[in-house]
């Protein structure tokens, strides 16, 4: 990962410089001298702008500068730009047996940052990363288990507690709904449970962060059409690494808050013994419900994750997955969809954090209208809904098994890009990282 420092030993390659807003010049340009490349950006711009700009620039550094240097500007500025160049240099290169070397080394920034803006924009893009890497990861190198021992990992590098329950465990706890999507692998399932509760947190009560892990979906026996329907499947723990990474970032940062991260895991494959349409489950909280579809596999595990966080007494439950097709076609990849039954200032701080990094999210009804959806003739719910409002009856499937101050958010948009788009780059984004991390940087208990 790119260093930000003070101070260089070494010539810079690339300098930046930001000019006064009123200039006859271009927002951006650069040009080639002698010693390398000089960048100059018209001051002013929204964060956004500048964060595209950061990725202009390192798109357009070459080998040999392995230093770049901003010599001004305002602290927003810089910060915005370097936080754009930062995410801009992820490369998912751990399968290449020739890795590139990297486009430079270090940033130099001067007093142009304070020590805290330094730390915390080398813990954002730590966190990103280890998002995207996990979201990238195929599932014969990410399953289940890999998945809870990467959170392992996690907690012993920041300080912060890791327990996975096995499937035994699961078995004792009858949690039907992870068990059942399980059925078809050959690999056991996993529920993490990971916990970051400092001595100076401001709440009592844990903020509960749920994240859905189906680590590959094939759909099951209901299977997913071809072709291309599956390509990007291993991308559907996206919530999960979202989740776990909010919470490592969190810890990073030492922020006052007692939060809980619940991440239940598994494949959802067509073995012999899979789950089946027509069958009823039995979930951890004793609800059941009537399977009309084995693709809607996430709510499953999550549902049962949702019922489990009761045992805290929790302030607010968030949950963030790859829930929905109907969330994607709603609003693309330029936003997650939020909803559910918090306080109104909850949903306000999350679309204020939202636009804050450019991780924007809308908010969609949650009421109990919906509820009829999803209604079963022999158990207490089925687990899809009719043709229409697809992604709100979820949500409301989900909602019936939480009972404390609760946002749903499907992030089936912006979790993955097919092509490159800026400093997000392609395949797994990390979307929902620096959303929720300025959301609880801002919490009020």
């Amino acid at each position: 990962m790119i260093n930000l420092i003070r101070k260089s030993k070494s010539k810079a390659g690339a300098t930046v410089r930001f000019i006064p807003s009123e200039t006859k010049s271009k927002n951006f340009d650069f040009f080639k001298t002698k010693d390398g490349y000089e960048f100059e950006i018209k001051a002013s711009q929204d964060n956004e702008e500048l964060r595209i700009h950061g990725c202009t620039i390192e798109q357009n550094l070459h080998l040999a500068q392995q230093t770049l240097l901003i010599e001004n500007g305002e602290n927003r500025e810089v910060y915005a730009l370097v936080e754009g160049l930062l995410l801009s240099s992820y490369r998912f290169d751990k399968y290449f047996s020739q890795k590139e070397n990297a486009l430079f080394t270090e940033i130099c920034v001067g007093n142009l940052l304070t020590d805290e803006e330094i730390s915390e924009l080398q813990h954002i893009t730590k966190a990103v990363f280890k998002a995207r890497d996990l979201v990238n990861m195929p599932v014969s190198h990410l399953n289940a288990e890999q998945l809870a021992q990467a959170v392992v990992e996690l907690g012993k590098e920041a300080n912060f507690e890791v327990a996975v329950l096995e499937e035994t465990q699961l078995e004792t706890l009858k949690m039907g709904g992870l068990l059942a999507v399980n059925k078809g692998s050959i690999d056991p399932p996993t529920f993490t449970i990971a916990t970051y509760k400092p001595h100076h947190a401001i709440n009592e009560k844990p903020i509960v962060l749920v994240g859905k892990g189906v680590v590959y979906d094939t759909g099951g026996l209901s299977l997913k059409p071809t072709p291309g329907s599956m390509d990007t499947m291993k991308g559907d723990m996206a919530g999960a690494a979202t989740m776990a990474s909010v919470l490592y970032l969190a810890a990073l940062e030492k922020l006052p808050l007692y939060v809980i991260a619940l991440l239940p895991a598994t494949d959802n494959r067509p073995g012999g013994n899979a789950y089946a349409p027509g069958d009823v489950i039995t979930m951890y909280d004793g609800t059941t419900v009537e399977v009309l579809n084995t693709d809607a596999e996430g709510r499953m595990i999550l549902a049962d994750a949702l019922a489990y966080s009761k045992k805290y007494d929790p302030e607010l439950v968030i949950d963030a997955a790859t829930l929905t097709g109907a969330a994607l076609r709603a609003i693309g990849t330029e936003a997650s969809i939020i909803m559910g039954d918090a306080p109104d200032e909850v949903f306000e701080q999350l679309e204020k954090s939202g636009f804050a990094v450019h991780e924007r999210v809308v908010r969609f009804p949650f009421w109990d209208d919906y509820k009829k959806h999803m209604k079963s003739k022999i158990a207490d719910l089925k687990n899809i809904g009719g043709p229409n409002a697809g992604m709100i009856s979820a949500g409301k499937f989900l909602g019936h098994f939480v009972k404390a101050p609760y946002v749903h958010m499907d992030i089936a948009g912006p979790a993955w890009l097919d092509a490159p788009e800026n400093y997000k780059g392609d395949g797994g984004t990390g979307a929902g990282v620096r959303l929720l991390y300025h959301f609880l940087k801002n919490y009020k208990s």
